[in-house]
C-alpha cells in the first residue's frame, strides 16, 4: 500500500512537471470579524461604477463577473495598488432601510480624497452595489442618504469557471514586459510576481519520460532557469526590465495577504504579443 502511494505521488509530480502548473497550500484570507467603515456611491444610480479605474482592469469592470461589483477604496485598503483585486463584504447598519445581506465588492479603483482621506476606511461603491444593501424597494432612498456607516470584512474572491489570466500590457517588448493579473481566486491581491524563461529541466524530463513515453525533450533554448523578480508599477500592473526575453514564459504569483504561491508554467507563449491575454490552466480554488 505504501509503495502504491509513492507511485501516485511520483505520477502526480511528473504530471505537474510535464503539463505545467502548480500551486502551494495556504491560509484562508476570510475574516470573520466585521469592522466599521463608511460608504458612498458614484456613477449612475443603477450603474456598474468606474470605467477602468486606478487598478488598470480597463473594460473588465464593465462585464461579468466584475460588473456592478466594483468599488473604489481609501488608501488604507488600496495599499498603493497592491490591494487591487481583493474582495470585501460590505453591509449597512440602519435596519429601517438596510437589509441584512452584504454586498460583495472587488477593489478596482482608489478614492484618494474627501471621505477617503485622513486615514479613514471608506468604500465608494457603484450605484448598483450600494443599492443592493437596501431592503426591497428602498434602493433609491438609501442612495439619497449619501455617506452611510457600514461594516465590512475580507472575503475570498470567487470566479467560478475562470482561471487566472495574464494580460500583456500595451507597450511591452522583449526588453520591457508588463503584466496585469486577472480573475485571481482567493486572496485576489498580489504581493510579488516573478517570470522565468525555462521551466523544464532535463533531470525532470529524463525521470518522467519513461512514465509518459515522451520521445523528444522540450525546447530549452529560451535562456536561463532563473526566476526574475518583477517590479510593481501601479495598480495591479507589474513589469520586468530584462532582455531579450524569449517565450514561453512561466509566471509565479505570490499573494499579498497570505503569501500563497501559484506557478503557471509556460502560460505566455513564444509568440506573445502586447494587448493579448493568456489564460492559465489553474486557479487557487480549482
Amino acid at each position: 500500500m505504501q509503495l502504491l502511494g509513492l507511485h501516485v505521488v511520483v505520477l502526480l509530480k511528473c504530471f505537474l512537471v510535464v503539463f505545467g502548473q502548480q500551486y502551494h497550500t495556504h491560509h484562508d484570507v476570510a475574516d470573520l470579524h466585521w469592522k466599521p467603515a463608511t460608504a458612498t456611491w458614484y456613477g449612475s444610480p443603477d450603474g456598474d461604477g468606474s470605467n477602468g479605474g486606478a487598478c488598470g482592469y480597463g473594460s473588465l469592470v464593465d462585464v461579468k463577473p466584475l460588473r456592478a461589483r466594483v468599488g473604489a477604496v481609501s488608501p488604507i485598503l488600496f495599499k498603493n495598488g497592491e490591494g487591487c483585486g481583493a474582495c470585501y463584504k460590505v453591509r449597512c447598519l440602519d435596519k429601517s432601510i438596510c437589509s441584512e445581506r452584504a454586498v460583495t465588492i472587488i477593489v478596482t479603483d482608489e478614492c484618494p480624497g474627501g471621505y477617503c482621506s485622513n486615514g479613514n476606511t471608506h468604500f465608494d461603491l457603484s450605484g448598483a452595489a450600494f443599492g443592493h444593501m437596501a431592503i426591497s424597494g428602498e434602493n433609491g432612498q438609501l442612495r439619497n442618504r449619501g455617506e452611510i456607516p457600514v461594516i465590512y470584512r475580507r472575503t475570498p474572491c470567487k470566479y467560478p469557471g475562470k482561471n487566472i489570466a495574464f494580460h500583456v500590457n500595451e507597450g511591452s517588448t522583449d526588453y520591457w514586459l508588463s503584466l496585469l493579473v486577472e480573475f485571481e481566486d482567493g486572496d485576489g491581491d498580489v504581493g510579488s510576481m516573478h517570470i522565468r524563461e525555462v521551466t523544464f529541466s532535463f533531470l525532470d524530463f529524463n525521470f518522467c519520460a519513461l512514465l509518459f513515453g515522451l520521445l523528444t525533450p522540450p525546447d530549452t533554448d529560451a535562456g536561463g532557469t532563473e526566476w526574475l523578480e518583477m517590479n510593481h508599477l501601479w495598480g495591479a500592473n507589474w513589469c520586468v526590465i530584462r532582455g531579450p526575453l524569449k517565450g514561453p514564459l512561466s509566471v509565479k504569483l505570490t499573494t499579498l495577504s497570505t503569501g500563497r504561491t501559484l506557478s503557471a508554467r509556460d502560460v505566455i507563449p513564444r509568440n506573445w504579443v502586447p494587448k493579448a491575454t493568456y489564460t492559465s490552466r489553474l486557479n487557487f480554488f480549482h
